[in-house]
């Protein structure tokens, strides 16, 4: 059930928020579309997006004083007869704006799971997001929706290592999301930092010195621990050799065991998600 409802819902999207142009959607919409005050419908407080440009509010606005509201909003009706907001806010806040008393709308009957899935796709599809509502938007759907990240990739219409890459912006701290929520660092620059000692300092840094991405790759790099020259290691003995040539047949990806007096470590290499899931089937498999 839960996979139909991701396909549908990723898949018929378009018709869920009145863009599909099939003879049947458009009947659908002429029956649901009708002219609203706009003080009865109301923001959704599942929203990702949560920042709006002024100026790109008052262009907005302007336009549609001009030529009206092209676009209708979705809204869902509420338990005290009034409406929220399924896709539209923006469209919504310039028409208040532009000083509109009613709007034309789409009105879905949608529980409150699928209204914040179509909203989190719907954002991420056509708006604007920055780095960060887009990842916590991914953040969202993965942990309340169950998706995978291929699954989410298919449906909001990107790639799976964007998808990772932009997760990743999560595990950085709040001084660095915030540079990034104030458009002060790129999610590019951010990106550098995931693995970082001090993200903070060297966000700092970057901003300061007005590095370009791949200038703070290797700025970043520079700065890094493991960059700085090791300690040779002593000669594995055949034993260990023996046991990591084994391990890594068996698992079909590159192993490497560390083992010393107190204990050790085995790192097994892989380069693509799917080979982690792998690895990660076989260890829970073992189980």
């Amino acid at each position: 059930m839960m996979q139909a409802q991701k396909k549908r819902l990723g898949r018929g999207l378009a018709a869920l928020i009145g863009d599909d142009t099939s003879e049947a959607a458009v009947v659908q919409d002429i029956r649901s579309l009708r002219h609203m005050p706009i003080d009865l419908i109301h923001a959704s407080p599942n929203n990702p997006r949560k920042h709006f440009v002024d100026a790109d509010l008052d262009d907005l606005a302007n336009s549609i004083r001009v030529k009206g509201l092209l676009q209708p909003i979705v809204v869902r009706p509420r338990a005290d007869g009034e409406y929220e907001i399924v896709a539209g806010e923006r469209r919504w806040r310039a028409s208040q704006r532009a000083g509109i008393h009613e709007v034309p709308v789409l009105i879905r009957e949608l529980n409150d799971g699928e209204a914040l899935e179509i909203a989190l796709i719907e954002n991420i599809q056509r708006s604007d997001l920055n780095p960060l509502e887009e990842a916590r938007a991914y953040g969202l759907l993965l942990e309340q929706f169950s998706y995978t990240q291929q699954q989410l990739a298919d449906s909001v219409g990107k790639s799976r290592s964007h998808i990772a890459n932009t997760l990743r912006l999560l595990t950085l701290p709040d001084t660095v999301r915030s540079l990034i929520e104030d458009g002060k660092l790129t999610a590019g620059h951010a990106r550098t930092l995931v693995a970082a000692d001090s993200p903070a300092e060297l966000a700092d840094q970057i901003i300061k010195l007005g590095l370009s991405v791949r200038e703070a790759e290797n700025f970043v790099r520079d700065a890094s621990p493991s960059s700085r020259p090791r300690k040779a290691r002593p000669e594995k003995d055949a034993d260990t050799k023996a046991l990591e040539l084994s391990v890594t047949q068996a698992l079909g990806l590159k192993v490497l065991v560390d083992h010393g007096t107190s204990g050790g470590t085995v790192t097994i290499s892989y380069k693509t998600l799917e080979q982690l899931e792998e690895i990660c089937r076989k260890l829970q498999a073992s189980r």
